[in-house]
């Protein structure tokens, strides 16, 4: 089951998804709300905690998380002090009761990820893409819009026809035709 904890949440963050399953796993762990009462409200046990890229409204609540469930953090820059493991770029990663593939998409951060199970059509795509089009912004420190058209056209290379449902970092999930949001990413990105 996957749980978008931050959803209502009237403050600056990200969306936060609490995977239950086999491995219990929190993507991202937003900032500025009280995370560790909306978990609870679910599980008692996190297994795993996912950071797609380390933005402050991603991370903020990593502490209070690593703290409340004795947890670690995985990521693909263990420079930053929130990342205590590694992500390599399509490494294979436990998630729920599935297995999801890490890919490496740069352009909004340098440290972005995606993570992708073909077998059940899903992708966490932090600040990649979002609904209906829209794309990461790439005017922040590390951002860069050349390396985030590539990571677009990887993601769109890399998913499948059985795509069903993309969860995105900020913004409601996008469960119809999200192939088409890619595409329209992919184009948009190039356009501006």
């Amino acid at each position: 089951m996957i749980q978008n904890i931050a959803n209502n949440i009237q403050a600056f963050t990200s969306n936060v998804f609490l995977v239950t399953g086999e491995t219990t796993a929190l993507i991202d762990t937003g900032a500025n709300f009280d995370v560790i009462s909306r978990i609870e409200e679910y599980t008692e046990h996190i297994d795993r905690v996912y950071l797609t890229h380390t933005h402050a409204d991603h991370i903020e609540n990593v502490p209070s998380v690593r703290g409340a469930f004795d947890v670690e953090t995985w990521g693909y820059d263990t420079t930053q002090d929130v990342v205590d493991h590694a992500i390599q770029d399509e490494e294979t990663l436990p998630i729920g009761d599935e297995t999801y593939m890490a890919l490496h998409t740069p352009g909004h951060k340098p440290d972005h990820l995606c993570l992708y199970a073909a077998d059940v059509g899903v992708c966490f795509a932090g600040d990649l893409i979002f609904a209906n089009g829209s794309f990461g912004r790439t005017d922040l420190e590390g951002g860069n819009r050349k390396t985030l058209i590539q990571s677009i056209n990887r993601l769109a290379d890399t998913v499948t026809d059985d795509l069903t449902a993309i969860y995105t970092g900020h913004g409601p999930a996008i469960t119809s035709h999200p192939q088409e949001d890619i595409n329209m990413a992919a184009q948009a990105a190039q356009m501006q």
